[in-house]
């Protein structure tokens, strides 16, 4: 091979090295002009990156980096029962009782309890859902669905709580809220309860 194409051959390697480069440059110039976040339904899903605010489905704008709900700022209580189909289901209703907005987003924790505070049956199992950053202005409130079978029609062992512990997304103190809805299932066959991702509002 002469050393005229040899020499050829490695600059055209060099330019075209230097090319790539620049295409690299510029594919992250370009990724960084467009933010963190992507819009789906009216929801902004917050990247790893540290994206400081997010759109809820009500279409309020939160700031997800200060202004997560704690316990201290909340209120729990459970609605009336609905039942259907040999279910039963309640909403569980958090209420922001802060002078601040606040967001959930997830699954709240959820326990039956009795007299002394010891847990009657498992922790509920989670329902398939989508979960999106709901945001709570000062007396707004979110929930979340509590459903299980009826236990005289599904046969599973029953106690009768004395409360509802109810911990709130990313939180370790609980709320105690009494029951007033009688006997529910802890053991046996269809004895599981579940719980649904948090929503806005107050329920169905």
């Amino acid at each position: 091979m002469s050393a005229f194409r040899t020499t050829t051959g490695r600059a055209f390697v060099r330019r075209a090295a230097v090319l790539a480069s620049a295409l690299v440059v510029l594919g992250t110039v370009a990724s960084c002009g467009t933010g963190t976040g992507t819009e789906a339904s009216g929801v902004t899903t917050v990247s790893d990156a540290g994206d400081a605010s997010a759109v809820t489905a009500s279409g309020r704008t939160a700031d997800l980096a200060t202004a997560r709900c704690h316990t201290s700022e909340l209120r729990a209580r459970v609605g009336g029962v609905d039942p259907g189909a040999g279910q039963r289901n309640f909403p569980v209703v958090l209420t922001n009782v802060s002078s601040h907005a606040c967001t959930l987003y997830g699954y709240p924790g959820a326990a039956f309890v009795d007299a002394s505070g010891r847990q009657l049956g498992p922790d509920p199992k989670r329902s398939p859902g989508d979960a999106v950053r709901v945001a709570l202005e000062p007396g707004e409130s979110a929930w979340a669905g509590l459903r299980y079978s009826a236990p005289g029609i599904s046969g599973a062992r029953t106690a009768t709580p004395a409360a509802l512990r109810v911990t709130p997304p990313d939180e370790r103190d609980s709320l105690k809220v009494p029951w007033t809805a009688g006997a529910v299932p802890v053991a046996g066959d269809f004895s599981a309860v579940f719980v649904t991702v948090l929503g806005e509002g107050t329920g169905p």
